[in-house]
């Protein structure tokens, strides 16, 4: 049954840490050749365009922001420093893109793009989700109602999140609003547009008055009772057995018990107060891929596939299956 609230709509008076999976954060960076505050010293060579290391560990990229670091920290600083090669990126959609490209063995994607990548496998029990509000993904409109929105401004930073908008337009609301890409200028996407999706830094920092500012994860809690994925790990099914060595549960684990190390050093990048970065982190994000969280993520799929935003609607492949 559809349930409806008005639990998701902020009059903006709470500004909460932004870095949800299409944040930038320069502190949590690695992989580039220059060391961020979670340490990197391992420099990662461009050989006919594809990532190349001299040691021939499995290449795994990511988004460097927030909300990834618990993921990441073991990996770049932890105990399991020199599994892998690491590789960051700008964007969560770039991420996809190189394992499409076979440029890396296994990626930190969005995850609508498992629709998109056929020859992929999920890699079980990880997510970048949130169980109720996620703070860093909002819609934001002078509208009075959502039902009242004739067109959508996407930052496309993250392919989840603007095909998110589209499902919930669609299904729950019965619109189809006009959407088109843009530029994350919330000032430049409402004079053009009656909404605008904003993700990460720039969903905490624009001025919010005589707005109404929609959390996206509280909207799909709001209408399925379920959390939402936004990212997961995935890997190519040809590298399944390299991967399959790399325990990305522990490593989550490890990262989130050094949740207040992450936050001392993420504090004066994102501005905001540690212990409010240490609350994002262990209470709106949601890094474990539970029953409930895939039963969230396998209805975005279905609902997704009925109202064309893919094509395809493959059921999930775990890594470490027969024929992963």
């Amino acid at each position: 049954m559809v349930r409806r609230g008005r639990g998701a709509v902020n009059e903006v008076r709470l500004r909460r840490v932004s870095a949800s999976c299409g944040t930038r954060s320069a502190c949590v960076s690695i992989g580039s050749g220059e060391r961020g505050a979670l340490g990197s010293d391992r420099m990662v060579r461009e050989v006919e365009g594809k990532k190349e290391t001299a040691d021939g560990l499995p290449r795994v990229a990511a988004s460097s922001y927030l909300n990834t670091a618990p993921l990441i920290w073991s990996f770049s600083r932890g105990p399991r420093r020199g599994e892998v090669d690491l590789i960051t990126d700008t964007a969560p959609a770039r991420c996809a893109d190189m394992l499409a490209r076979g440029q890396v063995d296994a990626a930190l994607v969005p995850v609508i793009e498992y629709q998109r990548l056929p020859e992929t496998v999920v890699v079980p029990g990880v997510c970048v989700g949130a169980r109720r509000e996620v703070h860093s993904v909002v819609l934001a409109t002078r509208r009075g109602r959502l039902e009242d929105v004739e067109s959508v401004a996407l930052d496309t930073s993250s392919r989840t999140s603007a095909a998110l908008v589209e499902v919930i337009f669609r299904e729950f609301l019965g619109r189809a609003p006009r959407l088109e890409q843009s530029a994350p200028n919330l000032e430049e996407m409402l004079a053009a547009h009656d909404a605008a999706l904003i993700i990460g830094d720039p969903a905490m920092t624009f001025a919010r008055e005589r707005l109404r500012v929609y959390d996206m994860a509280a909207l799909w809690r709001e209408h399925t009772g379920l959390g939402f994925v936004f990212a997961m790990w995935m890997a190519r099914e040809g590298a399944g057995g390299r991967v399959a060595e790399i325990d990305f549960a522990a490593a989550r684990d490890e990262g989130l018990a050094h949740a207040e190390e992450i936050a001392a050093e993420c504090e004066s990048e994102l501005g905001r107060p540690r212990a409010e970065l240490v609350s994002y982190l262990r209470e709106n994000i949601c890094f474990e891929l539970d029953e409930e969280m895939t039963a969230g993520l396998e209805l975005f799929f279905r609902l997704a596939h009925k109202h064309g935003v893919t094509d395809s609607l493959r059921p999930l492949k775990w890594l470490g299956t027969r024929g992963a």
